[in-house]
């Protein structure tokens, strides 16, 4: 059929293109017939075949109802997941089931915001929205109803105000509405606790009122601010009596088998404060004189899979969890501690099961070759990084001092190999400080401080990478399938947002340059020691795009890397233990490998993995927020210098130089000029003088409210507007004269 002669039935492929599109994903055959106005019997079978042949040349294709869409278009009426926020501090989403890049999606200014009782949209949760094309190749999302978690659960603090009713405070901070205890709901807990409720059925002017379904204790006790952020996402807490009496009853491993490592002087470098050690490292200098100046590394990993076996109830609760969660004053393990400190656990001076690769680099750090191997191992040593960088360094410790010339030197000296390898291979290198909460055994923070990274931490990090790379690459020789740690690429969308900003820094991103990690590192190193070099990191940071588990290979794209898997980490993320199961399968390994249930749903299980991994990064998110909210509540009326990081219709997120604390400057308390939103120059803008205030812009602030529940702070501009020129009429979007309090933008964690 041509573009535009019509056949015997009256009807061309460009009308018909027409009518799939006005239809929007709706029509069926019998629509996209009734729309075209075909009839008889004739005039539907012409209609089939051209159907047919559209969606074999890739144009148009079908949905799980049967509907037709233009290939590439969604649905008027689609379910999305909210994987973040734009720079402006607006929701994004992308479509629930992706095929290749997925489409811009961004929620209408003030959709899933909450308010009614009904909880605000998290990262992560589903949502079954209408779309409109925004004209630009993305999308705009009206609410139609919330997917993810329950609406109905609230989880609120118990009040008894001085006059009136006790109330209902929700900790979310972005409900916006107390509750009122239904009748005698108030008995079941005391002032000041935290509960779990739901909205009551019965009809009340006013605020609504909520049944008390569960006490959790104390808002003022150690440790609520944890308990909130758990509840609030939805993880468990605690194991089954059967995930417990499996644990206990599991027998240790044997020597039997398995090749004798005992004699390497394999050690563990972890934060000091760390419970579970994962996996122990070696090198020594390669002896063959075909490769001279080369190393052999050894990395030894935790055996989970030797007493975590599939579908057995502890492996049932692991999938449940999916990782563990790292809160400031607690661990949420994902496997019960008999396990994950204990029988799984490379402690010093035991000796434990491992299953370790063994590779070989020359002297530029290129991998010649690798091998896996089941073992049985004994740690040497427990160092934390702050030891092993001082022995290193000439001030470290009796401990680490026995182990310099012997185990730490040779492991720095190979490190400086893959160096040169990774130099060349040059991965995004964005510098992102991590804030450290410090908490004491009363539960009251004791300080915040930035995380010092050091070559220990380095040295470490590129051993699991090229133990991950090993381990994609084996399975993929294999023909074994396996669930690969994928990175994307920025979409275009994002990098247009970028090219944007970075003339209001003075920089450049020419569009039409190659999207590579080493054009972002050049535009990181033209901004380093300049005033803006923490912003671009953020706005390079808001760029990418979020790692996914996934079962095809796309390759990681921050890391520069053509494959690769998690595989280093199995007692705190369930990918690694897949991983660690299609190995043992595909080398006979053992009889603990990957089943054929587990290969059958591998695509699942990544789908399912993966929102478990965003589930507990808001989680400790949320955590970070409300222990820094609890610390600076004794810091209100105090001024801080700031940096703005985000800047919306409503006002202005001012991140806190020295706790990393993320605060929220209303628009009403930037004076008394009205100030309008310039979206292209990320900036709020005042309309008689021009005076501004714009992402990046170093500020001082003052507190003027933390709150612990919510962990919102609400902070009162202490700087004067930088000058600049009075904006254009029509330019920007106009600011409500309010504000909203509480909230922050969203930020994607570091996770490779």
């Amino acid at each position: 059929m041509s573009e535009h002669e019509p056949t015997a039935s009256g009807f061309s492929r460009e009308t018909l293109i027409e009518a799939i599109k006005l239809g929007a994903g709706s029509f069926d055959k019998r629509g996209i017939a009734r729309a075209l106005g075909l009839k008889t019997g004739e005039q539907k079978n012409q209609l089939r075949q051209a159907l047919g042949a559209l969606e074999a040349e890739g144009v148009i294709r079908r949905d799980d109802q049967r509907n037709y869409a233009l290939a590439g278009e969604l649905p008027a009426v689609c379910v999305v997941e909210i994987t973040g926020r734009d720079i402006d501090g607006e929701l994004i989403a992308q479509p629930a089931r992706v095929e290749g890049t997925p489409p811009l999606i961004r929620l209408a200014p003030g959709e899933g915001a909450g308010g009614r009782g009904e909880a605000a949209l998290g990262v992560g949760e589903k949502a079954l929205v209408r779309l409109t094309a925004d004209g630009e190749g993305g999308y705009e999302a009206r609410l139609i109803r919330k997917l993810g978690h329950s609406v109905q659960k609230i989880l609120c603090v118990l009040r008894k105000p001085a006059k009136g009713p006790f109330r209902l405070v929700p900790v979310d901070r972005r409900s916006r509405h107390e509750l009122v205890p239904a009748k005698g709901e108030s008995d079941k807990a005391n002032d000041g606790d935290l509960v779990v409720c739901e909205l009551a059925k019965e009809r009340r002017n006013g605020l609504k009122t909520a049944t008390i379904l569960e006490v959790l204790g104390d808002m003022n006790s150690p440790g609520a601010g944890s308990v909130i952020a758990l509840h609030s996402h939805g993880v468990p807490m605690g194991f089954s009596d059967k995930e417990m009496r499996e644990a206990e009853t599991v027998k240790a491993a044997r020597l039997q088998g398995r090749e004798d490592l005992r004699a390497l002087p394999l050690l563990t470098i972890d934060p000091e404060d760390a419970k579970d050690h994962d996996d122990a490292v070696w090198a020594a200098a390669d002896t063959d004189p075909k490769n001279e100046g080369g190393w052999i590394v050894m990395v030894a990993i935790a055996d989970v899979a030797a007493y975590v076996t599939p579908g057995s109830e502890l492996d049932r609760g692991a999938f449940k969890r999916g990782n563990s969660v790292y809160l400031p004053d607690r661990v949420v393990p994902m496997l019960p501690e008999r396990l994950s400190n204990d029988l799984c656990s490379l402690r010093e001076g035991e000796e434990r099961p491992c299953l370790a690769v063994r590779m070989v680099f020359d002297a530029r750090g290129h991998k010649k070759s690798h091998k896996f191997l089941r073992g049985w191992m004994k740690s040497a040593a427990k160092l934390s990084y702050n030891d092993a960088q001082a022995a290193i360094d000439g001030t470290g410790n009796a401990k680490a001092n026995a182990l310099l010339d012997t185990v730490l030197r040779p492991l720095w000296s190979a490190y400086a190999a893959l160096c040169v390898a990774r130099a060349k291979r040059e991965p995004l290198e964005i510098d992102s400080p991590e804030r450290r909460v410090r908490v004491g055994a009363d539960g009251k923070v004791t300080g915040i401080e930035l995380r010092e990274r050091f070559d220990a931490h380095r040295l470490i990090e590129e051993c699991m990478i090229q133990a991950n790379v090993c381990a994609a690459e084996t399975l993929e020789e294999r023909r074994v399938p396996l669930i690969y740690r994928v990175h994307e690429e920025p979409s275009r969308e994002k990098i247009d947002a970028l090219a944007d900003y970075l003339p209001n820094v003075g920089l450049k991103w020419t569009r039409g340059d190659k999207i590579a990690t080493s054009r972002f590192n050049h535009l990181l190193k033209q901004a380093k020691g300049g005033e803006h070099y923490e912003t671009v990191n953020e706005v390079v940071l808001r760029s990418q795009s979020q790692a996914v588990y996934h079962t095809v290979n796309q390759g990681h794209f921050g890391l520069h890397l053509q494959r690769y898997a998690h595989f280093t980490s199995p007692i705190r993320r369930y990918a690694d233990l897949t991983v660690h199961r299609a190995l043992i399968r595909a080398l006979n390994l053992g009889d603990d490998g990957q089943s054929d249930e587990e290969r059958s749903r591998l695509t699942s299980i990544a789908e399912e993995i993966t929102q478990l991994e965003r589930r507990a990064m808001a989680a400790e998110r949320d955590a970070v927020d409300r222990f820094v909210a609890l610390y600076l509540a004794d810091h209100v009326g105090g001024e801080f210098p700031g940096r703005i990081t985000g800047v919306t219709r409503f006002g202005a997120f001012v991140r806190l130089a020295a706790t990393g604390a993320d605060g929220l400057v209303p628009i009403s308390r930037l004076g008394e000029e009205r100030f309008v939103h310039d979206d292209r120059a990320h900036a709020l803008i005042g309309e008689q003088t021009g005076g501004r205030y714009r992402l990046g812009m170093s500020v001082t602030v003052r507190i003027e409210e933390a709150t612990p529940i919510t962990g919102g702070l609400l902070l009162d501009m202490v700087t004067e507007a930088e000058p600049g020129p009075r904006p254009k009429r029509g330019t920007g979007r106009s600011a409500p004269a309010g504000g909203r309090t509480g909230g922050r933008p969203w930020k994607k964690g570091k996770r490779r």
